[in-house]
């Protein structure tokens, strides 16, 4: 009677078992497959914030890989592991959700640093009266940014200025900024936020047109909850260009910060219209930073551009895209898709390295329908008004050309930052 019953549970339980395995197995094959044609393809580099694994904590849960929405997060050997790098974006779910803490988030790698300023919890720097928000502290997402820009200015209230001085000035007009602009205006601060374009939006601004967004809900002051999950860039930036309107939000277009004084009440903001005196100083800059030039001749031509904010304007042309990244790709196909465009991608490296999936498979796709030109391991040698010559390996190759768009990065704020004392880090692989 004993070994019925036992036969009874025991058979259930063991094909339950069988199963669970069978398909554990299939997904780590799965997984094995994705991580070794990344690492052939050398997509082995995280954009920014990533995790990192302890092997001898990880016990298999699956945790992690299911709080991942872009499926960077894979198992191999057993273990979790980042199969996808170029996928990850940094949310951090996949440490928050892990049940034995074997998850560490990390800037950068050994083979590519990130400079990172150093901040306290409350966005401090080491000097005092410096703060710092969103993608320059390496923070890049939305909602992230949004909730750093209020914290630092909740952490900030209490240094008040006196006579006619600001008790803050707000360096950039991104999602940190335009929160952090809400929270002074909510604590009744005297402020003034700049920004160097001539629109709000930070980095989100320069993407390209009809570019999907990837945010979630985030409380901001005075408005209240954003419930955004999936937006376009045109949709996020309507929707803040809202809020401006409906609250007087106040924001100082076109003035680029030059230089930061330090000043024994606090601080000289010099911008290239005008001068501000503050008790602290909010920088909520985006990474992007001044766009990086070429330094090629020619470069100084109208048609030379750093962003792509419109491409139908570009129908009929012969257009060059510069840059091996996100923004160069989207921008390039983008201008594949207007009628009449024949679009050039040229990129320094051997493989497009940090890229996305979803653009990495568009890409594949456009080269196979022959919508654009890859042209790798080449570089700009000189502009004219209508060609452009690059340089592969040893070979010059001419191209005939109506416009240039340069994807290729910003120069960081790091010689300022230093200037005013701010120490900066290079991360690689470390918290």
């Amino acid at each position: 009677m004993n070994e019925v019953l036992l036969s009874l549970y025991a058979l259930p339980l063991a094909a339950v078992l069988w199963l669970y395995v069978r398909i554990r197995c299939h997904r780590e094959g799965v997984d094995a497959t994705v991580w070794r044609k990344n690492l052939e393809a050398g997509l082995v580099e995280p954009p920014s914030l990533h995790p990192v694994f302890d092997p001898t904590l990880c016990m298999g849960s699956g945790a992690c890989t299911k709080a991942c929405p872009e499926h960077a997060l894979g198992f191999v050997d057993g273990k979790a592991q980042l199969v996808n790098p170029t996928a990850c974006i940094g949310h951090g779910a996949c440490a928050a959700t892990c049940p034995v803490e074997a998850i560490k988030l990390v800037f950068g790698t050994q083979r590519r640093g990130i400079d990172i300023p150093c901040v306290k919890p409350t966005f401090e720097t080491n000097v005092p009266g410096i703060y710092i928000a969103g993608e320059l502290g390496g923070m890049g997402l939305i909602r992230k940014a949004a909730e750093q820009g209020r914290q630092a200015i909740e952490s900030l209230r209490k240094r008040r200025a006196t006579g006619n001085d600001l008790d803050v000035v707000i360096v950039g007009a991104g999602p940190a900024g335009l929160s952090a602009t809400l929270a002074a205006m909510q604590h009744k601060l005297k402020f003034v936020t700049l920004e160097q374009e001539g629109s709000l939006g930070g980095t989100v601004y320069h993407y390209p047109r009809n570019k999907i967004v990837m945010t979630q809900p985030v409380t901001l002051p005075i408005v209240g909850k954003m419930k955004f999950g999936e937006v376009s860039k045109e949709g996020l930036l309507a929707f803040w260009q809202g809020i401006v309107e409906r609250v007087s939000l106040p924001v100082q277009y076109g003035q680029r910060v030059e230089k930061i004084v330090p000043l024994d009440t606090g601080f000289e903001v010099v911008t290239t219209l005008a001068k501000y005196r503050a008790k602290s100083v909010l920088l909520a800059l985006g990474r992007r930073g001044t766009p990086r030039k070429l330094g090629v001749p020619g470069e100084q031509l109208p048609k030379v551009v750093y962003r792509l904010l419109d491409p139908e304007q570009y129908c009929g042309k012969h257009v060059l895209v510069v840059g091996g990244g996100d923004a160069a790709i989207e921008a390039a196909l983008s201008v594949a898709e207007q009628p009449g465009s024949q679009v050039t991608l040229s990129y320094r490296g051997e493989v497009f390295g940090r890229l996305k999936q979803k653009n990495r498979q568009r890409l594949e796709q456009a080269q196979q329908a022959k919508q654009l030109a890859v042209v790798l391991q080449s570089q700009v040698l000189r502009i004219t008004k209508l060609a452009v010559t690059l340089k592969q390996n040893t070979e010059a190759i001419t191209l005939k050309n109506d416009v240039v768009i340069v994807c290729a990065g910003g120069i960081l704020p790091i010689p300022m930052l230093k200037e005013i004392g701010v120490m900066v880090e290079t991360k690689r692989g470390s918290a």
